[in-house]
């Protein structure tokens, strides 16, 4: 229930140098002063002990108070800053579960009350949740942008020009005996729809990338058996990811490992040798690679230099590697983007640098201010949809096209939260940790 006060640990993994566990709620204050014998002043951080029901100290910690609704949640808030020992916060915890009216909070629980306190919205607790799971610097800087409220001033915006585009049509409708509302105001507002329509599709036109700067960029290394995949992949993780042998087929399935490359995030797939096979676990594994490669936003495409036979001419963004250079042979380099040795490194800085600039060509200019998830882009869809309905309808009577930029409005507003989400709150907050 909202109206609980609910704690949870906020910090890392435990053991830690400091531990917080924040409380949010009507009975925080309370529980603060009853642990450590009053309440802070707000916003003020004051070294306190804190003690159990029994009087036993718990341990000596920084306390601070937050007076809602100017914090976090909107709510009066806690923050316990203790040392970070299992021992220490298992006991602040077992203390806090005792006192009535706190519960454990859920996962997202303290984010969805600041949603529904109007402290962020959607997009910004999206974006919040995407920086705590940033790994790479773009990835930080694409989440920013949605935390800080970047996107939802452009949806807003957009939201807004619609509504008094809706409201000049219906103006007209109404007030047409006037003097004061010209009928040639409809091409102004016509106009304008278009030009909405054409940023919000130009918007979209940007979602891939901010797919691939969030979720990353697909490498898939493919080729036949025995062309160095593996030792491929090896090399540039910098670990032993995949078996590597002379045997062939030794690679059956999928083998995924995460890359920063100039601070984009890059997953790079070893796949099964390309040939066919009677073993009916090569021949799924073939199948797997085969519809990777229907996925991937670059293949790597290998072949041993001493086959004699050139790598395989893949549909999409193609880079053509000659692999085992180290081995010797003379070997003829037209065939190949890059040649390398995954053993001795050689062409390894060239093929990383490779994929950087292919990653850079794909992404283009890109700004910041991007869709990133499926939720925003079918709701900027839906908005589309409707602003073209109203478009095509613009001769018909005026309610008709206003009732489809309403619609349009609405389904702007749904990206933000700003109406009709309420089913969605569940999923969208369940993915957080607890404690955020």
């Amino acid at each position: 229930m909202s109206s609980d006060t609910i704690y949870a640990l906020s910090s890392g993994a435990l053991p830690s140098g400091v531990a917080v566990i924040r409380l949010s709620g009507g009975q925080a204050f309370a529980a603060c002063a009853a642990i450590a014998g009053k309440v802070p002043e707000p916003r003020r951080a004051q070294l306190m002990s804190l003690r159990d029901a029994d009087g036993l100290t718990i341990d000596k910690a920084l306390v601070l108070a937050f007076q809602g609704p100017a914090s976090f949640t909107g709510e009066d808030c806690i923050e316990l800053h203790l040392h970070g020992g299992r021992a220490v916060v298992r006991a602040m915890l077992h203390c806090l579960s005792a006192m009535p009216g706190l519960r454990h909070a859920e996962a997202g629980e303290f984010t969805r009350r600041a949603f529904e306190n109007g402290k962020l919205d959607l997009v910004e607790a999206e974006g919040l949740s995407d920086m705590i799971s940033a790994e790479t610097e773009m990835q930080r800087r694409l989440a920013m942008e949605q935390a800080n409220g970047g996107l939802s001033k452009l949806y807003e915006g957009w939201a807004e020009r619609l509504t008094h585009a809706r409201a000049m049509i219906e103006a007209e409708l109404d007030f047409s005996d006037e003097e004061d509302i010209p009928g040639s105001v409809s091409a102004t507002i016509w106009a304008e729809v278009t030009r909405i329509s054409d940023a919000i599709q130009a918007h979209l036109e940007g979602s891939r990338a901010g797919e691939i700067i969030r979720d990353g960029y697909r490498v898939v290394i493919a080729g036949p058996p025995n062309a160095g995949k593996s030792s491929l992949l090896n090399a540039l993780a910098r670990r032993e990811v995949a078996i590597v042998t002379e045997i062939a087929g030794t690679t059956r399935d999928v083998l995924e490992v995460n890359l920063d490359i100039g601070g984009y995030a890059v997953r790079l797939c070893d796949t099964a040798g390309l040939r066919d096979s009677a073993d009916l676990v090569e021949v799924e594994g073939v199948r797997r690679a085969r519809a990777l490669l229907a996925e991937a936003d670059l293949v790597l495409s290998l072949a041993d230099v001493r086959s004699g036979t050139p790598p395989e001419d893949f549909s999409g963004d193609v880079l053509a590697i000659g692999t085992r250079i180290d081995e010797g042979g003379e070997y003829d380099p037209f065939p190949y983007d890059l040649v390398i040795s995954s053993r001795t490194g050689e062409g390894m800085d060239a093929l990383v640098e490779a994929i950087g600039e292919r990653l850079a060509v794909r992404l283009g200019s890109a700004s910041f201010s991007l869709p990133v998830r499926d939720r925003q882009i079918g709701y900027l869809r839906q908005t589309l949809g409707h602003i073209g309905e109203a478009i095509e309808r613009r001769d018909a009577s005026p309610e008709i096209p206003a009732e489809s930029l309403r619609a349009a409005a609405l389904s702007l507003g749904r990206i933000t939260g700003r109406v009709d989400v309420e089913n969605l709150l569940d999923v969208i907050f369940s993915s957080f940790c607890v404690g955020k």
